[in-house]
């Protein structure tokens, strides 16, 4: 089963990289870009029986490696 884990820092945590993109684009001439927030995709193809399982497992692979969860967010999305 293939997955996509989006992570993205939590509301509240600054995000210098997010910034710096941010004045980057405004340098470039693109007006009206304002709160750029920066993450990671992870793809990932699990081998499971069914979508609840490859779920459990994929968070328990955030919770310990992917994401750290002090000030970061995930989402999973299962794709068959």
């Amino acid at each position: 089963m293939n997955a996509r884990v989006f992570v993205t820092l939590k509301n509240g945590v600054l995000d210098p990289q997010g910034k710096a993109i941010e004045g980057a684009l405004d340098s470039l001439g693109f007006d009206g870009v304002d709160a750029v927030r920066q993450g990671k995709i992870f793809d990932l193809k699990v081998q499971a029986t069914n979508r609840e399982e490859a779920e459990v497992e994929i968070a328990k692979m955030c919770e310990k490696l992917l994401a750290n969860t002090v000030i970061e967010n995930y989402s999973i999305e299962l794709q068959d």
